[in-house]
């Protein structure tokens, strides 16, 4: 029993929590809608005035059949005023319904633009540690599909609760006053109308969820797939790819088929209890009208006014499901927003300013420790110096810590004990923005995005001029290349640069650096994937574009680093040799090691 409470507190602890969350991502994600409140009221004027005017036909034709048409006056005159005045309201009733709804949209999209827009900018400041933990396709879905559903709330469910509940209450209005006790008699169906939405509510959403899920699986499967298709390809797994690919299209299938028929189950549920709501009318309005209690057009008007009962109920009852995806897409982007960084710029107090122009370059590594996971250190303890303008070679076998040693430097990630100054400044101490401007990077993929090779180099950024570019392509070699190109600068390059060689994509960036102008240069591995002829192209880049920048070159090859001024061999996050390429030969220790090996390598290629 004593387990048995304590599991039920901390379930009910666990729903309580996830509640006071959901209502604190709806009370965040409301804020947006502030700046756009006067378009919501100028949403509810044209919905009262459009949905007043188009409920008043029923009533006018009333008037028409029992003040005149029944009491034998026809005169043609007031027959057209009335017809004159029943087209006016349809007009009255289309030209606010227009405005709501262009009004709606207009809130609705600048408030997902709006949430777009702070996402996106949100997620770009993250921490890389934040990237390691949460897969990229989940945040594609947060800005993209997860926006749209907001979007759908605003547009959709908001619009619902708003002209559906009006209409809703201005029927029931309407039915008192032609007749009090049809009216009574109607409402008695109010109760069984909340008994079907309750039963069916849990089993929609469970359907919902359910066809949610399996399309997410979906979509995540085609995205891995699109990325892997060269190894899909070139170990022909064509067929079984495409067998798992069936297997998760039809289990959504079955999904969308299970939500279908519980969609339509419900709708046709509500139209049985409307026809049986207008029989009930029918019967006792006739019955009435028989004993000349009733007048023919109040029956009339009471019979429209009920046709159009349930068309309100049910579509606000529909938006459940819109509600129910809402309220999840707001908890996923709340829960980014909320997110903090974990590497975070200074305080403006404790700000140094280092700009990239007054910057020497030195670099030290003071005692630092640091690992992904507290309990497995990938650096225990690493000492190094870096003069102003030296170029240093990092070398090492797979898992040594080099590429973290630059991630740190770049501060994409924090030490956990020590720390590294550039200048006798510590890097925690520099804005991120100016300390990127100071660390140039050139890794071993470069990314190109779509867009003109002159955007590539420049980053999109219109200050650079074109004159600027094309001197730094000439610096580093590549602007023969360029110019070969159909539209030279402004040949568009396909997503990732995919028409170039790995060799042209590595001197596009070397370019990019003469552009930004760093104080420090890192090379992370740059010419891993090169032929020898492209590697000597790059080499040549290199000794150009570090001409008065301290360098850091982490390798596999080692030829890559045999002409650097000092190099440092790690082994297990720790530097366990320092030298010139000749001092470490004549060590003899674990540099000649990876050299022989190398060299053995190149001998039998």
């Amino acid at each position: 029993m004593p387990n048995s409470s304590a599991a039920a507190l901390a379930g009910n602890k666990s729903s309580g929590e996830i509640k006071g969350k959901s209502f604190e991502a709806f009370k965040n994600i409301f804020k947006y809608a502030a700046p756009h409140k006067l378009t919501f009221v100028g949403v509810f004027v044209c919905a009262l005035l459009g949905i007043s005017a188009d409920l008043l036909q029923p009533y006018l034709v009333k008037i028409i059949i029992d003040d005149h048409l029944a009491q034998g006056k026809a005169e043609f005159g007031f027959i057209a005023l009335m017809a004159g005045i029943y087209l006016g309201i349809t007009f009255i009733s289309f030209l606010f319904t227009y405005l709501q709804n262009n009004l709606l949209q207009f809130a609705g999209q600048g408030i997902v633009a709006k949430i777009r827009k702070d996402l996106f900018h949100h997620i770009s400041k993250l921490s890389m540690s934040y990237f390691d933990k949460v897969h990229r396709g989940s945040l594609v879905t947060n800005v993209s599909s997860d926006t749209e559903t907001i979007s759908q709330f605003f547009t959709q469910v908001f619009l619902s609760l708003i002209r559906d509940g009006m209409t809703l209450v201005l029927i029931i209005y309407f039915m008192f006053r032609l007749d009090t006790t049809l009216a009574w008699y109607s409402l008695t169906i109010l109760p069984v109308i909340g008994l079907v939405a309750f039963m069916f509510r849990r089993y929609l959403r469970q359907a919902y969820q359910v066809t949610r899920s399996r399309l997410s699986r979906l979509i995540g499967f085609i995205a891995e797939n699109l990325s892997g298709m060269g190894l899909i390809q070139a170990f022909r797994q064509e067929e079984e790819q495409t067998r798992r690919f069936n297997e998760h299209n039809q289990s959504y299938w079955e999904g969308n088929m299970r939500e279908v028929r519980a969609n339509v189950l419900f709708n046709r549920t509500f139209d049985i209890l409307g026809n049986l709501a207008l029989v009930l009318v029918v019967w006792l309005g006739g019955m009435a009208v028989f004993h000349h209690t009733m007048e023919v057009g109040v029956l009339y008007a009471f019979t429209s006014y009920i046709r159009q009962f349930f068309q309100p109920i049910n579509q606000i009852t529909m938006q459940w499901n819109t509600f129910q995806s809402t309220t999840v897409s707001m908890d996923r982007i709340w829960k980014i927003l909320s997110t903090e960084p974990d590497v975070k710029d200074p305080l403006p107090d404790h700000q140094t300013v280092l700009k990239a122009d007054e910057a020497h370059g030195k670099v030290d590594f003071d005692h630092i420790s640091f690992g992904y996971s507290p309990a497995n250190p990938v650096i225990p303890d690493l000492d190094l110096h870096l003069d102003a303008g030296e170029m240093v070679g990092i070398v090492g076998t797979t898992g040594a810590g080099k590429s973290t040693l630059i991630s740190l430097l770049n501060r994409f990630y924090d030490v956990n004990r020590g720390s590294i100054r550039i200048d006798d400044i510590d890097i925690r101490d520099i804005p991120q923005q100016q300390l990127h401007r100071l660390v140039g990077l050139i890794q071993q993929d470069p990314f190109l995005f779509t867009g003109s090779v002159l955007d590539n180099v420049r980053l999109f950024q219109t200050d650079i001029s074109r004159e600027k570019v094309t001197e730094a392509c000439r610096y580093v070699g590549v602007h023969d290349m360029i110019i070969r190109m159909p539209q030279g600068y402004d040949s568009l390059l396909s997503e990732r640069g995919s028409g170039l060689s790995a060799g042209e994509r590595q001197l596009i960036s070397f370019a990019r650096i003469m552009v930004f102008e760093p104080r420090i240069l890192i090379l992370d591995e740059a010419t891993a994937h090169l032929d020898s002829q492209t590697e000597q192209l790059v080499q040549n880049a290199l000794q150009t574009v570090s001409k008065g920048r301290t360098t850091l070159i982490i390798a596999h090859r080692l030829s890559t680093v045999m002409h650097a001024d000092r190099i440092l061999v790690m082994k297990e996050g720790r530097a366990v040799e320092e030298g010139t390429h000749d001092e470490l030969i004549a060590m003899h220790g674990y540099y000649e090691q990876l050299y022989n090996h190398a060299r053995q390598a190149t001998e039998e290629e």
